[in-house]
């Protein structure tokens, strides 16, 4: 089942609102780690995202602090024409590219494997640039229709 958190909530704290947003664009798959990798990157290839770099969180957590985590896998993801756009509107948007998408196992379910993608929003957020909103609009689509598609092939594998 795909749950897609795009809508921004306005908090109250201390007399200060706060603007807040999800960050993600997720599902949930049941099917093994390394099969969801699988998927995943069919997914983003088949809307024109490559993989650029791939991060095994867990092992590098495990060497480089002794510590123990869920299988958990990032992955930079990259649309080359959308970066393009967004890196003509504002050169420092680089800072956050590519986009990022984490595979991981649920550490509470058994057999759940958690898929985010970054909400392509952040970068309208955080830039402050209006005329990334179509860039982010473009990819965000794209990304809802990977993320999407994975929730159709939800297999156990």
């Amino acid at each position: 089942m795909s749950a897609i958190h795009v809508e921004p909530v306005v908090k109250r704290q201390d007399s200060i609102e706060e603007l807040t947003m999800s960050l993600a664009i997720s599902t949930t798959l049941h099917t093994t780690f390394d099969n969801a990798v699988e998927l995943t990157r069919k997914a983003l290839a088949d809307q024109g995202f490559g993989v650029l770099t791939e991060i095994d969180m867990k092992a590098t957590l495990k060497a480089k602090l002794g510590r123990d985590v869920e299988d958990y896998t990032i992955l930079g993801a990259c649309n080359p024409p959308l970066a393009h756009r967004a890196i003509d509107v504002d050169r420092q948007i680089g800072l956050l590219l590519p986009c990022n998408v984490v595979v991981r196992a649920d550490p509470t379910v058994d057999d759940t494997i958690i898929v985010d993608a970054m909400d392509p929003e952040v970068m309208v957020q955080v830039s402050d640039q209006p005329d990334l909103r179509a860039v982010a609009d473009d990819a965000a689509a794209s990304l809802r229709r990977a993320i999407e598609s994975l929730s159709q092939t939800d297999t156990v594998g």
